[in-house]
């Protein structure tokens, strides 16, 4: 009878064991499913890595740029080759002056830029449709190198609106740094005198 109990206590405790053994087993792969869904990256799909940027990106990327800049009511751009051109639509009735400076801010805009310091800025109703109308073309699926030489062309016609050092110093006047200041009035004189003299002469002939 103890013999009987004694086997009947080892039975169950192997029992025991073995299901624990079980349940460990199972829980593990459910372990392991779960840890892929910790290690979450932080990077956000929809923002592909600059570096993987294709010419149809970037060219999204320095519309959203310059359509950003006041007073831009919208832009267009293609990169193609070694070209990029950005077009912008502005008011008409602004003046030649006002475009200019709107231009340039866009350029400005463009060169902090690492795909931008070299783009050409147009805001012409000509030059603007005809980028408006490749970059349409390009995203309807039209093969890029088939604009290449139209944007060349572009580029030909247009300067690039590249921003200016504001803190360039001036140009000195060559003239000043070789003619001593003392001398500089007596200079003047002198040829004021000669101018005299030549109106004179050009009276007395007559």
């Amino acid at each position: 009878m103890n013999n009987r109990l004694v086997f009947l206590c080892i039975v169950w405790l192997s029992c025991g064991f073995l299901m624990t053994g079980c349940q460990q087993e199972e829980s593990l792969p459910d372990q392991e499913n779960q840890d892929p869904a910790i290690q979450v990256k932080n990077s956000d799909p929809a923002q592909p890595d600059p570096q993987n940027y294709s010419n149809q990106e970037i060219a999204n990327h320095l519309s959203n740029i310059a359509a950003d800049v006041p007073n831009v009511d919208d832009a267009s751009s293609v990169v193609a080759g070694p070209y990029a051109v950005v077009a912008i639509d502005v008011d008409k009735d602004l003046d030649r002056s006002r475009v200019s400076t709107i231009k340039y801010s866009v350029a400005e805009a463009l060169h902090h830029d690492p795909y931008g310091k070299t783009a050409v800025v147009i805001a012409d109703a000509d030059g603007t449709e005809r980028i408006r109308h490749m970059a349409d073309k390009i995203q309807q699926g039209h093969p890029i190198q088939g604009f290449v030489d139209e944007l060349s062309a572009v580029v030909g016609r247009y300067m690039p609106e590249v921003p200016i050092n504001e803190d360039q110093p001036e140009e000195p006047d060559q003239n000043k740094q070789v003619i001593p200041e003392d001398d500089q009035q007596e200079l003047e004189d002198i040829e004021d005198d000669q101018s005299n003299n030549q109106k004179r002469n050009n009276q007395g002939s007559n």
